[in-house]
């Protein structure tokens, strides 16, 4: 009963987002205006190449469903998820109306380019057990000390899409490893860009956000993704198991606090 009741939650969540969101009602829409410009251009067309076009249009799908798939096995996040996903749907819109008509290819390509400038993907709402801060909240959580010793800081920008991309990550990692020891805080610096150079983010740098930074006790111990002596950013792929093995092998937890996160010591060695 409660499953079924989780179920139906989340359908209306998603159809809420569907109307709610610019960015999931427009590409509706634009997807969408294909069928009844199909139909009425399909009574123009001639047999053979109505068929031609008809076998076009199940190869698209096909092709279509092969990289959802992959897409569903390899991206860790829904944003990720939704946002490739949308991206292969335009290109095969495109492809397919090409097919119809170049006018017709010119419009949806119009119609996805006013899409990309107008509305922005909505990131994950939810928050987990981390705490959404301003920089002078976290800087007084920090200095007063009377919270955890140990924080954990996602440092993100909004109007960047990899941070939208990876916007789930952060909450669901504090879900996990969260305790008496290690809380977590969330600080948007696309809010407060002024504030980025005060924990060492150059405006160069704002762009490989999310960045992650490791204080104990108010002073910054690690921050990943680490920056080499020529302040050149190593930007791997931000995961949940990366991030978890960076906390476990950051030497200040490796004895303190290592048996409070479950991570496999398979994950270790990779």
């Amino acid at each position: 009963m409660e499953k079924n009741r989780s179920q139906s939650s989340s359908t209306v969540e998603w159809l809420n987002l569907m109307v709610s969101e610019p960015y999931y009602l427009f590409h509706f829409l634009a997807f969408f205006s294909y069928i009844p410009i199909r139909f009425s251009a399909s009574q123009f067309l001639s047999p053979e190449f109505a068929s031609h076009l008809l076998h076009r249009e199940i190869q698209a799908v096909l092709a279509f469903c092969v990289l959802t798939l992959v897409k569903v096995v390899k991206e860790e996040t829904w944003e990720a998820f939704i946002a490739d996903t949308l991206f292969f749907a335009k290109i095969f819109l495109v492809a397919i109306s090409l097919v119809v008509d170049y006018h017709l290819a010119l419009w949806f390509t119009l119609v996805s380019l006013v899409i990309y400038i107008l509305t922005q993907q909505p990131p994950c709402q939810g928050l987990g057990t981390s705490n959404q801060l301003t920089p002078l909240q976290l800087e007084a959580l920090l200095t007063e000390g009377n919270t955890s010793r140990y924080w954990l800081v996602e440092f993100r920008a909004l109007s960047s899409s990899n941070c939208i991309r990876g916007s789930r990550i952060f909450p669901e990692l504090s879900i996990t490893y969260s305790n008496k020891n290690l809380s977590f805080g969330v600080v948007d610096l696309g809010l407060f860009p002024n504030t980025a150079e005060k924990f060492g983010f150059s405006p160069g740098s704002m762009k490989r956000l999310p960045a992650y930074i490791l204080f104990e006790n108010a002073e910054e111990v690690t921050r990943f993704p680490e920056v080499d002596f020529e302040l050149r950013a190593f930007t791997p792929t931000i995961t949940k198991v990366w991030i978890g093995v960076k906390l476990v092998k950051a030497s200040f937890l490796e004895e303190k606090i290592k048996a409070a996160l479950p991570i496999r010591e398979v994950d270790l060695k990779e």
